[in-house]
């Protein structure tokens, strides 16, 4: 048969989580197969497309249209979206890749690099997403109404030359970065490099680092990426245009430090990310006691490098020394160095411990020194409830506050901690609201308010605004992954669970042999009323866990009505825990799982009683569902200011990891 070639659209399709479910349920999954293809099947021929073939659990067709080949990937999700929303189904999701190039036509197949490409797009679209090539996105920019993301820069196998792939975003998607280039106002400063003689300074390169960040973040045009993602690049060999690829930046600030005695050397470089050339560089040699007079000059030649127009209140508090004592400095730049370090033990203190003495005596030593107090109390805020009791931290979280706002009223950080004091402490909602609104006025770059704010949001139910706060955070801190966990929370408990089941298959199937996703699956299957599902999952999550994630465990079995096997596993969670704090919301949340209805209000009221007031955080819980309609539930939600007709929500992350605690204003609750 002769060959023949044309220029076509490819598409392929798969069907997200189809292995793993053959394993676990061969029957029910074949069924969702033929299923899926009786719903997408009918699609193809209006859009003009001609099926070539199955693939086993998706499709590959061919289009005479880019455009066209686009608006049946489209078509395809919205019948899709239709038929998940039904209570009671197993979602059916789909990823689709579309290319466009030169096919060849050989006994009713197609071969070639266009159609090897379309298979390699297909992987990089989400759950429930479409995924173009470069050449697809040039014919469809214009003709639909849809946003787009540039993916970053991935290597696809088999495939030579570097292909740019981009994000087709769904009507129903959160709002997402619709950017195709940086703007010219994004900079990311890179860790410095320590070239002292003493490796022992690595604190002081880290630590101007996040000064640097945060100096540049007072310029009211620029945007600044936060230290967490920035941080991901430590001894990196990746180049600045991919850096600035994957953080969406247009300038890189990169270079190193040299500390010797009393001199220090500095040299920085402005690079223009795109295209690798140097905007500006320079080196200074100075003695120590010029430090902040060093981070002034780099702000304002990095203001001017990048056209930015210097108001007079900003270039006074660039200017401003924090501190005459170089030696609190110095402690201070200590104590940062000593939060963010890695746990040696699973929610360990001892990063905290050693960050609190080294805040507290910078404070010592210059008690006019404001940047400590808001440092100190955000750390604070976020161990209460992770590894200390509310009640011993909100006292001096207070002090700290109040006192870093008299030094300091202009202060993002200082805001931030009163704001989540607000919230944590006094259940201050709108109090609340203000302060981290004040934070992000004051710091645009700073990622932290808006992430606690849309902790607040959330626990308000007002789930669209707190998507969208989480966004914004994202989109400061593109690699801080805490605001992605909490994006998936906010789903499950707005009710999108079709979403937030996709996304943990997604982590499930990348990672068989971890059991948390698995367990955490396993609740957003109970909430589906999928039980035969959400069983299967538990039974799969063998291996070790723990604390809190042996918590979900024990809620998970609870919930599958095996109260045997709960009690035992919260037998574990409370001795793996009993010589640190316990929130007394969790154990009553667990006492309401077993249907232990009054040990579960009394340990509520204890908690409420005792000032730790941890329910407002977890109230939504569907653990607490057997209690909800109770008037003593309903009374003390009405005491904490909080909505009395929440339905039950399955939890996600429910709590800040501790890691959270190394980023600048820290956090509590966990992952």
């Amino acid at each position: 048969m002769v060959a023949t070639r044309r220029l076509a659209a490819i598409m392929f399709t798969d069907m997200v989580g189809y292995t793993a479910g053959t394993q676990s349920d061969e029957a029910g999954t074949l069924e969702l197969l033929r299923e899926q293809q009786e719903l997408v099947r009918p699609l193809f021929a209006t859009r003009q497309g001609r099926e070539i073939k199955s693939t086993g659990d998706g499709f590959l067709v061919e289009f005479d249209s880019a455009l066209r080949a686009v608006q049946c990937a489209l078509d395809i999700h919205q019948r899709l979206r239709g038929r998940n929303s039904r209570k009671g189904v197993t979602p059916i999701v789909l990823r689709i890749g579309v290319h466009l190039g030169d096919v060849e036509e050989r006994e009713n197949d197609i071969f070639g690099d266009a159609v090897n490409i379309a298979a390699r797009i297909q992987p990089l679209a989400p759950p429930g997403g479409v995924c173009i090539s470069g050449q697809v996105f040039d014919q469809v920019r214009s003709k639909i109404p849809n946003r787009f993301e540039k993916l970053p820069p991935t290597a696809l196998k088999n495939v030579r030359f570097p292909i740019d792939v981009y994000r087709v975003a769904l009507p129903w998607d959160p709002p997402t970065l619709p950017r195709l280039t940086a703007p010219r106002n994004r900079l990311a400063v890179l860790p410095m490099a320590n070239i002292s003689p003493d490796p022992k300074d690595e604190y002081f390169a880290d630590g101007l680092t996040e000064e640097l960040i945060n100096s540049l973040s007072k310029l009211r045009e620029l945007r600044v990426i936060a230290r967490t993602s920035v941080n991901q690049y430590k001894s990196t060999t990746k180049s600045v245009s991919q850096i600035g690829s994957e953080l969406d930046v247009a300038s890189v600030l990169e270079g190193s430090v040299r500390k010797a005695g009393n001199r220090l050397r500095i040299t920085l470089e402005l690079i223009d990310a795109p295209s690798q050339e140097y905007i500006w560089s320079n080196s200074y040699d100075r003695e120590l006691d010029d430090v902040f007079a060093i981070q002034t000059e780099i702000a304002e030649r990095t203001a001017g490098a990048l056209r930015l127009q210097l108001l007079a209140p900003e270039r006074e508090s660039i200017r401003a020394k924090p501190t005459a004592d170089l030696a609190a400095y110095d402690l201070y730049l200590r104590g940062i160095y000593a939060a963010r370090q890695p746990p040696t033990r699973p929610r360990s203190a001892e990063g905290y411990a050693a960050a609190v003495k080294l805040f507290e005596a910078a404070i010592q030593r210059d008690p006019g020194f404001s940047l400590p107090y808001s440092y100190l109390a955000n750390l604070m805020l976020g161990s209460a409830g992770e590894t200390l009791a509310p009640r011993e931290v909100f006292p001096r979280a207070k002090e700290l506050v109040a006192k870093a706002l008299e030094l300091d009223p202009n202060s993002s950080d200082a805001h931030t901690a009163r704001g989540n004091l607000a919230l944590q402490y006094e259940q201050n909602w709108e109090l609340s609201q203000a302060e981290f609104k004040r934070a992000v006025v004051l710091n645009p770059s700073n990622p932290q308010p808006r992430f606690w704010h849309s902790i607040l949001l959330m626990v308000l139910k007002r789930f669209d605004e707190a998507t969208a706060e989480l966004r914004k955070a994202i989109e400061l801190d593109p690699l801080w992954r805490l605001p992605r966990l909490w994006l998936n929370d906010v789903y499950q408990r707005s009710g999108n669970l079709a979403w937030a089941a996709a996304s943990l298959e997604e982590d499930r199937d990348s990672d068989p042999s971890n059991p948390v996703p698995h367990i955490r699956l396993g609740l957003v299957y109970l909430r589906a009323g999928r039980t035969a599902d959400a069983r299967k999952e538990a039974e799969l999550a063998t291996g070790s866990v723990w604390g809190y994630e042996q918590f979900d465990r024990a809620v998970l079995w609870a919930g599958l009505g095996n109260p045997e096997e709960a009690r035992r596993l919260a037998g574990e969670w409370q001795e793996s825990r009993k010589n640190q704090y316990e929130s007394a919301t969790l154990i009553a949340a667990l006492y309401a799982a077993l249907g232990e209805k009054e040990k579960s209000l009394e340990w509520l009221e204890r908690d409420y009683q005792d000032g730790a007031r941890t329910l407002w955080l977890d109230y939504q819980l569907t653990a607490f569902d057997s209690i909800r309609h109770d008037p003593r539930f309903r009374s003390m939600l009405a005491r904490m200011n909080l909505p009395t007709d929440a339905e039950g929500t399955d939890a996600g992350p429910r709590r800040v990891s501790r890691a959270i605690q190394r980023k600048r204003s820290g956090a509590k609750r966990r992952t």
